[in-house]
């Protein structure tokens, strides 16, 4: 049975459509991510869920009970959001014990529950403190803590990470999975951060605009997108348009703008369809015009536009006749090698092995998304014990 479903579920406010029909199904202890840019509809998803707003249209369930229509304190739910809204006046230990208190849970109870919670995130020693004295990082933490404590069958974290620096970030990213493997309850995660949803979830559901572009595992997402707006928002947008001149059972040929043609899956293309074909950064190999590819590899012919020196590695971003932009990124694990990389305005071939071309059709939307934006605003909210 499925821990959480949205069926046919669309939510509008006025004339703007926050989801479009939307159905998903997340399994019990899965860490499932909602990933998308600002406006695409997440945050609505959670709010369903949460028992915060109601669909127009659909239904909401948890663990096969229809819950559309029952409030928020009635469902075994809690919310992290991006304010960590704990007590300044109580301590830590306290701020985490809140639910039991509200639900009248003897005090020396509380107390034992609410280090065991600290000792989950790690702050067992910092029980005393006031949230004035804690990190940023601590306080998302013992929020976390304060969220886990009534144990509910499903945690809601919308943008949890958003407020910190990049380096506590990731750290705090690689400790959110290890808390969700230990307890073993669902997560429901929203981000607009591609990396937080590769690095931490289980399967991933990236929106555009109200709908789902596609729902997958994170390996399948970044290397097998199926739509334009998926391959572009997810890592860099490398898309070469061209049509299906002929396909077979389980292949297609496409013949790219570029003159160059490819052979690669159908996924579900059709003779005569526009598409495009997607090649990820990392496995594209650059070399000066003339240049030798290996044997049974494609190639196009290009200009270098620019060339960024980003530390590990090299990126580079050549142009394509009609106009097509493609960046590459080439390790920088030998200083000759990277002093020999061609710089601005050289002539150049871009090429691939076969196997690490992939084709996808114009988004649901259309054409490829805009550059990723800022996180979506969060709400306030202490419910059920749990944060935000």
């Amino acid at each position: 049975m499925a821990a959480i479903e949205l069926r046919d579920a669309s939510r509008a406010f006025g004339p703007v459509v926050a989801l479009d029909r939307v159905s998903l199904t997340i399994a019990p202890g899965e860490f499932f991510a909602l990933l998308g840019p600002s406006g695409s509809g997440k945050t609505t998803c959670l709010r369903l869920i949460a028992g915060f707003d109601q669909p127009d249209s659909g239904q909401v369930l948890l663990d096969g009970v229809d819950v559309t229509d029952v409030p928020p304190f009635e469902r075994n739910v809690n919310t992290v959001f991006q304010d960590y809204a704990l007590f300044p006046h109580m301590n830590v230990a306290d701020n985490v014990a809140y639910g039991l208190r509200v639900r009248r849970v003897a005090a020396a109870e509380r107390r034992r529950r609410a280090i065991e919670m600290l000792e989950l995130v790690q702050l067992e020693s910092f029980a005393e403190r006031k949230p004035t004295q804690l990190s940023g990082g601590q306080r998302q933490r013992v929020a976390l803590a304060r969220a886990l404590i009534n144990q509910p069958k499903v945690l809601l974290l919308d943008e949890p990470l958003g407020a910190l620096d990049l380096k506590l970030r990731k750290g705090l990213q690689l400790e959110l999975k290890r808390i969700q493997r230990e307890v073993g309850i669902t997560f429901v995660y929203v981000t607009h951060d591609q990396e937080e949803a590769l690095t931490m979830s289980d399967r991933i559901a990236v929106m555009d605009l109200g709908r789902i572009e596609q729902i997958d595992a994170p390996d399948q997402i970044y290397e097998r997108p199926t739509t334009t707006f998926v391959a572009g928002f997810i890592g860099v947008s490398n898309l070469m348009p061209g049509r299906v001149t002929s396909s077979s059972d389980d292949r297609a040929q496409v013949a790219l703008d570029t003159g160059v043609e490819v052979s690669a899956e159908r996924n579900g293309l059709a003779t005569g369809e526009r598409c495009h074909a997607v090649v990820r950064p990392e496995k594209l190999r650059i070399g000066r015009a003339g240049e030798p590819m290996p044997e049974g590899w494609r190639a196009v012919k290009g200009t270098v536009q620019s060339s960024v020196f980003l530390g590990t590695s090299t990126q580079i971003v050549v142009e394509l006749p009609g106009d097509v932009r493609m960046t590459v990124l080439v390790p920088n694990a030998d200083e000759r090698e990277r002093a020999r990389l061609p710089g601005g305005g050289a002539p150049v071939s871009l090429g691939w092995a076969p196997e690490h071309v992939h084709l996808v059709r114009d988004s649901a939307n259309g054409g490829p998304p805009p550059a990723p934006e800022s996180a979506s605003d969060t709400e306030q909210s202490i419910a059920q014990g749990g944060s935000g």
